[in-house]
């Protein structure tokens, strides 16, 4: 079955067995004014979805587990009242509330500017601030799953022309879920196009005590902040007033079918976070963590991406623009899943080591040159 969504939209199914139910709604008041939530709740897993921002995922929940972290702003941020155009470049910054958002398409990293100071590329790209013209849902109660599929261009005339496809895909009776992209290049001229997955989760999951683990062939801090943090860079720490940002990157391991597969665990230990995907298609990995007090956003970005999130001209250089011909499509895909009990986590773990036993390992000890400006 599908179904076109609009504005008020309620539907209640029971998929393998396992009660579910899909609403949307529109949201009044505050900064959220006007927005659209798409709530999917599919047995005791819940996400909440952004058509009006890209297609983001504003916060989720399997039992006991939040996928979510504390912003700023009381709710997901109206992307009319988001300046990408103001003159800092970091205008993104008014509208990051979301546990998962798409930096690009045309650019996804620092803001650039060019020889007067104007603004050429704004951080982290447009996508995340331009509404979906088309969702659907579709519900095969053959395969147990339900799957939200939006439709988002970026376009200018004269200039970019890209569009993404996202479907979102939850399966009955079990903690998974998956993401499909598919970026297309709606002109008749060459296109190009950067994307990077900013999976951001905070307390109480990401707390004093958490790690995260990721096999890698390299590993390198992007600053010397993160220099001074290499001794620990897959531990989080205490909150910390006024401390600066820490980013590592990476370039993963995969196991023999290519495939990436990372996690974050709990400071308990029985609770994780498990994020995989394909290396040939999201090829860099980053780490990202804010050590600020929670108030004023504690959180940690895990973030598969087609290249590193510096800015486009220095990318570019390093031939991380993804090239599409006319009409030519690339797609992506990232496997979540929620783990629930220590065994499970130690299984998992177990598996990356695996992975990780065999790749190079690598560690510099300063920023690389052709990772970091």
């Amino acid at each position: 079955m599908h179904y076109s969504l609009t504005d008020s939209f309620d539907l209640r199914e029971t998929l393998n067995n396992v009660p579910c139910r899909i609403t949307n709604r529109r949201l009044t008041g505050g900064l959220s004014n006007g927005m659209s939530l798409i709530e999917l709740e599919v047995g005791d897993l819940s996400l909440s979805v952004l058509p009006d921002r890209g297609m983001s995922i504003w916060r989720g929940r399997c039992g006991d587990v939040e996928l979510k972290w504390d912003a700023l702003a009381p709710g997901p941020v109206h992307p009319s009242l988001v300046n990408l155009a103001d003159p800092s470049g970091l205008g993104w910054l008014d509208g990051f509330t979301e546990w998962m958002v798409r930096c690009g398409l045309e650019n996804n990293g620092s803001p650039e500017f060019d020889e007067r100071g104007i603004l050429k590329y704004p951080l982290h790209g447009r996508i995340a601030n331009i509404p979906a013209h088309s969702v659907t849902l579709a519900v095969d109660k053959e395969k147990g799953e339900i799957t939200l599929t939006g439709t988002v261009r970026e376009t200018r005339f004269f200039f970019k022309k890209l569009e993404l496809t996202s479907s979102l895909t939850m399966h009955a009776g079990t903690s998974t879920f998956t993401i499909r992209d598919k970026v297309t290049n709606l002109s008749a001229e060459p296109n190009g196009f950067q994307l990077l997955y900013h999976v951001n989760t905070g307390m109480p999951f990401v707390s004093p005590g958490a790690r995260v683990v990721v096999p890698f062939e390299r590993l390198a801090p992007r600053t010397d902040v993160a220099v001074e943090n290499l001794p620990e860079w897959n531990k989080f720490g205490p909150e910390t007033p006024g401390s600066s940002e820490v980013v590592f990157f990476f370039d993963p391991a995969a196991d023999k079918d290519g495939r990436v597969k990372t996690m974050l665990v709990n400071a308990e230990g029985n609770r994780g976070l498990v994020l995989g995907f394909d290396k040939e298609a999201l090829p860099l990995f980053c780490l990202w963590k804010s050590r600020l007090s929670n108030n004023d956003g504690y959180v940690s970005g895990i973030e598969p991406a087609v290249n590193l999130p510096n800015n486009y001209s220095f990318e570019k250089q390093h031939g991380r623009i993804v090239p599409l011909a006319p009409g030519e499509s690339r797609t992506y895909e990232l496997r979540f899943e929620v783990l629930r009990d220590g065994a499970a986590v130690k299984r998992t773990e177990k598996e990356i080591a695996a992975v990780h036993k065999v790749a190079a390992g690598k560690i510099e000890r300063k920023p690389v040159p052709e990772w970091t400006p």
